[in-house]
């Protein structure tokens, strides 16, 4: 028999359901002056969403609890899409782009505790899906472009997805992982989650708070990006021409001194150009492919372990499975069984 809450439901049907029990517990819904807040009634979930709109258009996005089925969320981004940045505090999801490849986009990409993120998904589609059971944190800022743009570029690297919206330049959609949340932004995070004030000065903290959050994570973006600097248009094409030497060979990847030599790079603007625009080392931008093909080989095929494993490039099935635990924290076999359900 299958456990319906393992089964995914998609966010309209959850939706629909919210609104039958809203019409028995108006309390799902509270409205004030400047925030909504809505709660999941408990038949779908623990906690809930709470919005809150502050001046010029920015907004903070609160998303808090836990739900009972896993929600798969179909987006469909316009063109008016605004600046977000996310502070995931607990929990994850992972977001499938549907259609045509993005180039700062990843195909797969997941949102985890701990770290923060900066996107703009301008005419995306995507598939967001959430966990059911995984008590989920989350921070977001909002911000409207004509809001971003009431500010100076001043000295953000030139090429900068941010500098590029500052000057309402046409921007590629991107979708950035910054790192771990620093110990600051934690504190920051912990007081627009429980504002010591009400009415008025809870507005006005928020808004200071939001605009604190945002602070630090431009200098840590800034920060990033500055050392690339020194990196031509040519450098950057070859560290992408590197990049599909390591995907066509990985079975048997080059080392890094020879994956160096067959770019025309030496070694430091390999490892530099890697970091700017993949966010990672080049070993573990060969580590987060093969973990992804291994996970689709065990969802959408009939192989077993020891022919993911010589597919991916792993020379026994124990060496996968210590890789694919780091990642998923599941060995192969479960994570295979597990979809099979």
């Amino acid at each position: 028999m299958t456990d319906k809450r393992n089964m995914a439901i998609a966010l309209a049907d959850f939706k629909g359901l919210w609104d039958i029990a809203y019409q028995k517990d108006k309390w799902l819904y509270r409205k004030t002056d400047f925030a909504v807040k809505t709660l999941f009634p408990h038949t779908l979930g623990k906690g809930g969403h709470r919005r809150i709109y502050l001046r010029n258009g920015l907004e903070i996005f609160v998303r808090n609890g836990k739900v009972r089925q896993p929600i798969v969320v179909d987006h469909q981004h316009g063109s008016d899409f605004p600046l977000i940045a996310k502070f995931y505090i607990s929990g994850f999801s992972r977001v499938k782009p549907k259609g045509p490849a993005l180039v700062q986009v990843e195909a797969d990409y997941a949102e985890v505790a701990g770290h923060h993120y900066l996107y703009y998904l301008t005419d995306v589609a995507e598939r967001e899906e959430w966990p059911a059971d995984e008590c989920c944190q989350v921070v977001s800022i909002i911000m409207r472009l004509d809001y971003l743009r009431s500010f100076h570029a001043g000295s953000i690297p030139p090429a900068s997805p941010l500098k590029q919206l500052l000057e309402n330049r046409k921007t590629q959609p991107f979708h950035r992982c910054l790192g771990r949340m620093t110990p600051a932004m934690h504190q920051i995070l912990q007081q627009i989650l429980f504002p010591p004030y009400q009415g008025m000065m809870e507005h006005l903290h928020l808004e200071s708070k939001a605009l604190e959050l945002l602070l630090l994570q431009f200098a840590t973006l800034s920060n990033n990006e500055s050392p690339a600097g020194s990196l031509k248009v040519e450098d950057m094409e070859r560290v992408q021409y590197a990049r599909d030497l390591l995907v066509q060979q990985v079975c048997n990847p080059p080392s890094l001194t020879e994956l160096a030599q067959l770019s025309g790079l030496n070694e430091f603007k390999l490892k530099q150009g890697f970091r700017h625009l993949f966010d990672t080392t080049v070993f573990g931008y060969l580590y987060d492919y093969r973990m992804k093909q291994a996970e689709y080989l065990l969802c959408s095929t009939r192989m077993n372990v020891a022919e993911v494993s010589a597919k991916v490039g792993y020379g026994s099935p124990e060496a996968i499975s210590n890789a694919f635990r780091r990642k998923f924290s599941l060995i192969p076999k479960a994570f295979q069984l597990e979809q099979r359900r």
